[in-house]
C-alpha cells in the first residue's frame, strides 16, 4: 500500500507488538478528526473536501485488518478504544450538527461500513446502539435532505444484522433486550449511565431530533422518497422486519414501533391526495398495481389523478403483501390499523354521502381496493367492514348493516351510473377469495333449500324426465309465480320436463344436463336470435370463456369445504315464506327490467349473474342453473325470471314492425359493423342481444359444471 496506513500496517506485520501500532495509528485518526474542530477556520469547507473521510476510512481499515488477525470472537484493542471512548457516541453528534457540511453523510456512511464489515457483535453494546438510535433519529431531518441513500443503506446493513439476530431488533428499538427487560450491556470502562453528548463546540445549538424516531420511522419515511430505488430498497427492509419469525421480535415490533399506524396513515395520505376530479370510469378501467413496479402501473394512457391513484394502489398493494408475508401478530396489528384509520375513518364515511358524485368517486376507489387485497388477515377486516359478519338467513325485517344495505341498494339506484358502479364493485368482492362474501350475500339463504316445494320423496324415480306435450301452454295467473311459461314459444323450443310429483328437484345426472343447457339454449325465441346470422365465434367460445370461469370458482372455493351434493330435503328444517335475501332480489329485479335498461347495465348484472352461477357450491347450481325446480309458492329462480323477461319479450316483438331486421341492424352496430344510428326501441333491441348471451352463457356454464356431484 502507498499511504501512510499502508507503511503502518506492514510494519506491524513485522513487529512482535503490531496491535500497539495499530492502536497507536487508529487514536492518531481519531485524533485528526477531533482535532480539526479545534482548528478549522472555514465553516463553509464541505467535508468531502477535508481529511475527515479519509481519516474515517483508515479507521474502517484498521479495525478490519486487526479482527482478522485475531482469534474469533475476540475484541481488540482497536475495537475496544472504539467503544470504550465512544467513538460513535461523539460522530452521531457531529452528523447531527451536519459540521462541516456533508458530516453527515460519512457518518452515515461510516456506521453502514463498520457495522456490516466488523463481524464482532456490536449492536447489544450500549455505546453503539445508542449513537445508532440517535442517528436514526435524523432521517428526514431537513438539514440531511441530501443523504437518502446513505439512509437507505445504512438501514438496510441494521435490518441484514436484525435478520442474522433477531433479538438485535429490541436494542435498535428500545435500547434494552427483549429476554429479561435489562439495560444493554456496556464496554469494559465505560462511564455508566446514558451519559452526555460528547462535548464538542460544534456540536451544539442543534434542533432535537424526533425522539420516537427509529428504524421503522426511518424506512417508512424511505418508501416515500421520490428516488425509486430508495423507496424500493426501504419497503423491501420493511417486509424483512415484518416477517422475522421470532414471536418476541414481533412482539417488539408492534409494542415498541409506530409501524402500524405509520402505514395505515400513510395510506389515508395518498387516498387524500387523489384529486376529487378523477373519473371514476378511469379508476374502473385501471389494472391491478404493483409496487414493485410503480412506474409501469396503472395502464396505458393519461388521466387527471392517474398518478395518485397509482399511488394508492400500488401502497395497497404494498401492505397486501407485507401483511401475507409477515407474523401473524404483525399482520394482525397492520391489518387492525388499515381497519381502523382507512375502511372506518376514510372510506365509510364518503361512501355514505349523499352526494352523487362523492359516492360514485368513493364506489370506484373502494372497487379499487378490494381488487388490490389477497392477505388474509387484510381481506377479511374489508369483508367484514362492507358486509357484516352475519352468517343467518335474511328475513326482510332484519336491521340492515351500515355498509352493506346502501351498497346492495345502490345496484338498483335511480341513478344508472350509480348502479354500475356498485355492481362492479360486488363483481370484484365475488371474485375475492373469500368465502364470507358468497356466504353473506347468497348462500346463507338458500342454506335450507327453502326456495322448494316440500312434499312426499318421489318413489323410483329413475332417469331424467321426459317431455310432456301435455304441459305445452300453460297459463300463468298474473301474481303467479312459475318457473315454466311457454306461450308463445314457436314449435321448436325447448320442451318441458314433468315436475316430481313430491315437490323438490330433479336429480341433475349426466344425462339431464344436456337438457338443462337445451332449455337455456332454447329460451330465446327465433324471432329474437340473431348471433348466428352474424357467424361470430359460435358457441365453443362460451365453453371455453365459462371454463375459464368455472375453474377459477372451483379453485378458489377449494378450501371452504362446500358439501358435493344438496343437502337433503328431510334434512332442511322448515321455515317460512323463503326470502332470496336483499342481494338476489335485486339482481332479479334488475334482470327482469333488462328489455328496458341501458345496455352497459344490463352487460353488468348479466355479468354478476353469471359469477354466481359458476360457484361449485349445489344450491348455487341448483338454484340458478336448474330449469326444473318444482319452487315453493311465492318464490323464484334464475330461469322463472328469464321466462318471465321472454313473456314480456314475445308480447313486444308482435309490437315492433320489422323486429328481426332491427334487432339484427342494432347488433351489429353493437359489434362495430355498422356506423351507430339512433334508433327506436334501442334500449329495447339491445336488450334482447344482452338477453340471448346471457342464455348462452349459462348454458355453456352448466355444461362445463355439470351435475352438482361432480364435473361432467
Amino acid at each position: 500500500m502507498l499511504s501512510r496506513l499502508g507503511a503502518l500496517l506492514q510494519q506491524a506485520v513485522e513487529t512482535r507488538e503490531p496491535s500497539v501500532d495499530l492502536l497507536e495509528a487508529f487514536v492518531e485518526h481519531w485524533k485528526g478528526i477531533t482535532g480539526y474542530y479545534l482548528e478549522a477556520t472555514d465553516e463553509s469547507t464541505p467535508a468531502k473536501r477535508t481529511d475527515i473521510p479519509w481519516r474515517l476510512k483508515q479507521m474502517l481499515d484498521i479495525l478490519v485488518y486487526e479482527e482478522k488477525q485475531r482469534p474469533a470472537g475476540e475484541a481488540g484493542p482497536c475495537l475496544e478504544y472504539l467503544l470504550q471512548h465512544k467513538v460513535l457516541e461523539t460522530l452521531s453528534t457531529l452528523g447531527k450538527a451536519e459540521y462541516p457540511p456533508g458530516m453527515r453523510q460519512q457518518v452515515l456512511l461510516f456506521f453502514s461500513r463498520v457495522l456490516g464489515q466488523v463481524q464482532h457483535p456490536l449492536l447489544h453494546y450500549l455505546n453503539v446502539h445508542r449513537p445508532v438510535q440517535k442517528l436514526l433519529q435524523l432521517s428526514g431531518h431537513p438539514l440531511g435532505s441530501g443523504t437518502e441513500k446513505e439512509e437507505a443503506q445504512f438501514a438496510a446493513v441494521l435490518c441484514a444484522k436484525i435478520q442474522q439476530d433477531p433479538a438485535l431488533l429490541a436494542y435498535v428499538l428500545e435500547g434494552k433486550s427483549i429476554l429479561n427487560g435489562r439495560k444493554a450491556p456496556e464496554p469494559p470502562g465505560s462511564p455508566e449511565g446514558e451519559g452526555a453528548e460528547h462535548p464538542l463546540g460544534a456540536a451544539t445549538g442543534c434542533p432535537p431530533a424526533r425522539r420516537d424516531s427509529n428504524l421503522v420511522t426511518s424506512l417508512v419515511g424511505l418508501c416515500k422518497s421520490q428516488k425509486s430505488r430508495v423507496a424500493l430498497k426501504a419497503r423491501e427492509n420493511l417486509l424483512l422486519l415484518a416477517g422475522l419469525a421470532q414471536e418476541a421480535a414481533a412482539a417488539c415490533l408492534v409494542r415498541s414501533s409506530a409501524l402500524c399506524q405509520l402505514l395505515a396513515e400513510h395510506l389515508c395520505d395518498l387516498h387524500g391526495a387523489v384529486p376529487p376530479c378523477a373519473d371514476p370510469a378511469d379508476v374502473l378501467a385501471m389494472e391491478r398495481a404493483s409496487w414493485r413496479s410503480q412506474g409501469d402501473a396503472g395502464g396505458d394512457g393519461d388521466f387527471p389523478g392517474k398518478e395518485s391513484l397509482v399511488a394508492l394502489f400500488c401502497w395497497l398493494d404494498y401492505l397486501d403483501e407485507l401483511v401475507a408475508g409477515a407474523h401473524p401478530l404483525v399482520a394482525g396489528a397492520v391489518a387492525e390499523a388499515v381497519e381502523e384509520k382507512f375502511f372506518q375513518g376514510v372510506l365509510q364515511p364518503q361512501l355514505l354521502q349523499m352526494s352523487e358524485l362523492a359516492v360514485l368517486s368513493a364506489t370506484a376507489v373502494l372497487t379499487g381496493t378490494v381488487r388490490q387485497l389477497r392477505a388474509p388477515p387484510l381481506l377479511h377486516r374489508l369483508v367484514l367492514f362492507l358486509l357484516g359478519p352475519e352468517r343467518r338467513p335474511e328475513t326482510p325485517g332484519d336491521p340492515p348493516h351500515p355498509l352493506r344495505a346502501h351498497l346492495i341498494d345502490r345496484c338498483d339506484h335511480l341513478s344508472d351510473e350509480i348502479s354500475l358502479a356498485s355492481l362492479r364493485l360486488f363483481e370484484e368482492l365475488l371474485r375475492a377469495p373469500h368465502e364470507h362474501v358468497v356466504l353473506s350475500l347468497v348462500l346463507r339463504n338458500l342454506e335450507a333449500r327453502g326456495y322448494l316445494q316440500r312434499g312426499p320423496p318421489v318413489p323410483d324415480e329413475r332417469g331424467p324426465p321426459e317431455p310432456d306435450p301435455d304441459e305445452d301452454g300453460l297459463d300463468l295467473e298474473e301474481d303467479e309465480e312459475d318457473p315454466y311459461f311457454t306461450d308463445g314459444f314457436p314449435e321448436n323450443g325447448f320442451g318441458m320436463a314433468k315436475k316430481p310429483p313430491g315437490g323438490g328437484s330433479i336429480p341433475l345426472g349426466k344425462g339431464h344436463v344436456s337438457e338443462v343447457v337445451s332449455s337455456f339454449l332454447c329460451l330465446v325465441p327465433e324471432e329474437a336470435k340473431t348471433s348466428s346470422c352474424l357467424e361470430e365465434g359460435g358457441y365453443d367460445t362460451y365453453v371455453h370463456d365459462a371454463l375459464g370461469m368455472v375453474q377459477a370458482s372451483r379453485s378458489k372455493a377449494a378450501s371452504w369445504g362446500w358439501p358435493p351434493a344438496p343437502r337433503p330435503l328431510d334434512a332442511c328444517p322448515p321455515e317460512g315464506q323463503f326470502y332470496e335475501g336483499r342481494f338476489l332480489k335485486v339482481l332479479f329485479d334488475r334482470l327482469a327490467r333488462i328489455l328496458d335498461q341501458p345496455y352497459s347495465l344490463n352487460l353488468q348484472v348479466t355479468s354478476v349473474l353469471s359469477l354466481l352461477a359458476a360457484f361449485p357450491h349445489p344450491h348455487l347450481h341448483e338454484y340458478l342453473l336448474d330449469p326444473y325446480l318444482s319452487l315453493a309458492p311465492g318464490c323464484r329462480s334464475l330461469f322463472s325470471v328469464l321466462v318471465r323477461v321472454i313473456g314480456d319479450l314475445m308480447q313486444r316483438i308482435q309490437r315492433v314492425p320489422n323486429f328481426r331486421a332491427k334487432l339484427l341492424l342494432v347488433r351489429q352496430q353493437l359489434l362495430g359493423l355498422v356506423p351507430g344510428e339512433q334508433m327506436e326501441h334501442a334500449t329495447l333491441f339491445k336488450g334482447v342481444v344482452v338477453l340471448e348471451e346471457f342464455c348462452k352463457e349459462l348454458a355453456a356454464i352448466a355444461l362445463v359444471k355439470g351435475p352438482p356431484e361432480g364435473p361432467p
